[in-house]
C-alpha cells in the first residue's frame, strides 16, 4: 500500500475512518472527495494530495448489499405473495424500484466504507515470501 499516509492516518480511529467512508471523503484527510463520478474514484485527493491507485475493493461492496436487498426483496415479496396473491405485473411493479433503491443507493457508500478501512489498516494485496531452505 501507499505509504505516503504519514502521521494523519495513525491518529484516526477507526470510528474516524468508518465515518470518513461513510461520508465519501479523502480515508487520509476527510476532506476531500473520493468520487469524480457516481462509482468512479477520483486519481487522488483534491486536498491532501493522496494517490488512490493503491485502491482494490474488488467486489466486496457489491456481494453484501446484494446479499442484504435479497434478503430485504425476497422477505417482502414472500409476505406480500402469501397475504394478498398480486399478480406478476403487480409484483414487478413494486419490487423493481425496491431492488434499485436497496442496491444502488448503499452501493457508494459502502465501496467507500471498505475504502477507508482498507486505508486505516494498511490492507495490501498478499506476497509471496521466498524462504530459503
Amino acid at each position: 500500500m501507499n505509504d505516503t499516509a504519514g502521521t494523519a492516518q495513525s491518529e484516526t480511529t477507526v470510528l474516524q475512518s468508518a465515518m470518513r467512508g461513510l461520508a465519501c471523503k479523502c480515508p487520509r484527510c476527510g476532506q476531500g472527495k473520493l468520487y469524480a463520478g457516481f462509482l468512479t474514484l477520483a486519481p487522488a485527493c483534491d486536498r491532501c494530495g493522496l494517490d488512490y491507485a493503491f485502491i482494490d475493493t474488488g467486489d466486496g461492496p457489491a456481494i453484501f448489499i446484494i446479499m442484504l436487498a435479497g434478503a430485504i426483496v425476497v422477505g417482502c415479496a414472500l409476505v406480500v405473495e402469501v397475504k394478498y396473491q398480486p399478480p406478476f405485473w403487480l409484483h414487478a411493479a413494486l419490487w423493481l424500484p425496491l431492488i434499485l433503491a436497496t442496491t444502488l443507493l448503499p452501493l457508494r457508500a459502502m465501496k467507500s466504507l471498505l475504502i477507508a478501512l482498507q486505508f486505516h489498516h494498511k490492507a495490501a494485496p498478499g506476497r509471496l515470501i521466498d524462504r530459503e531452505k
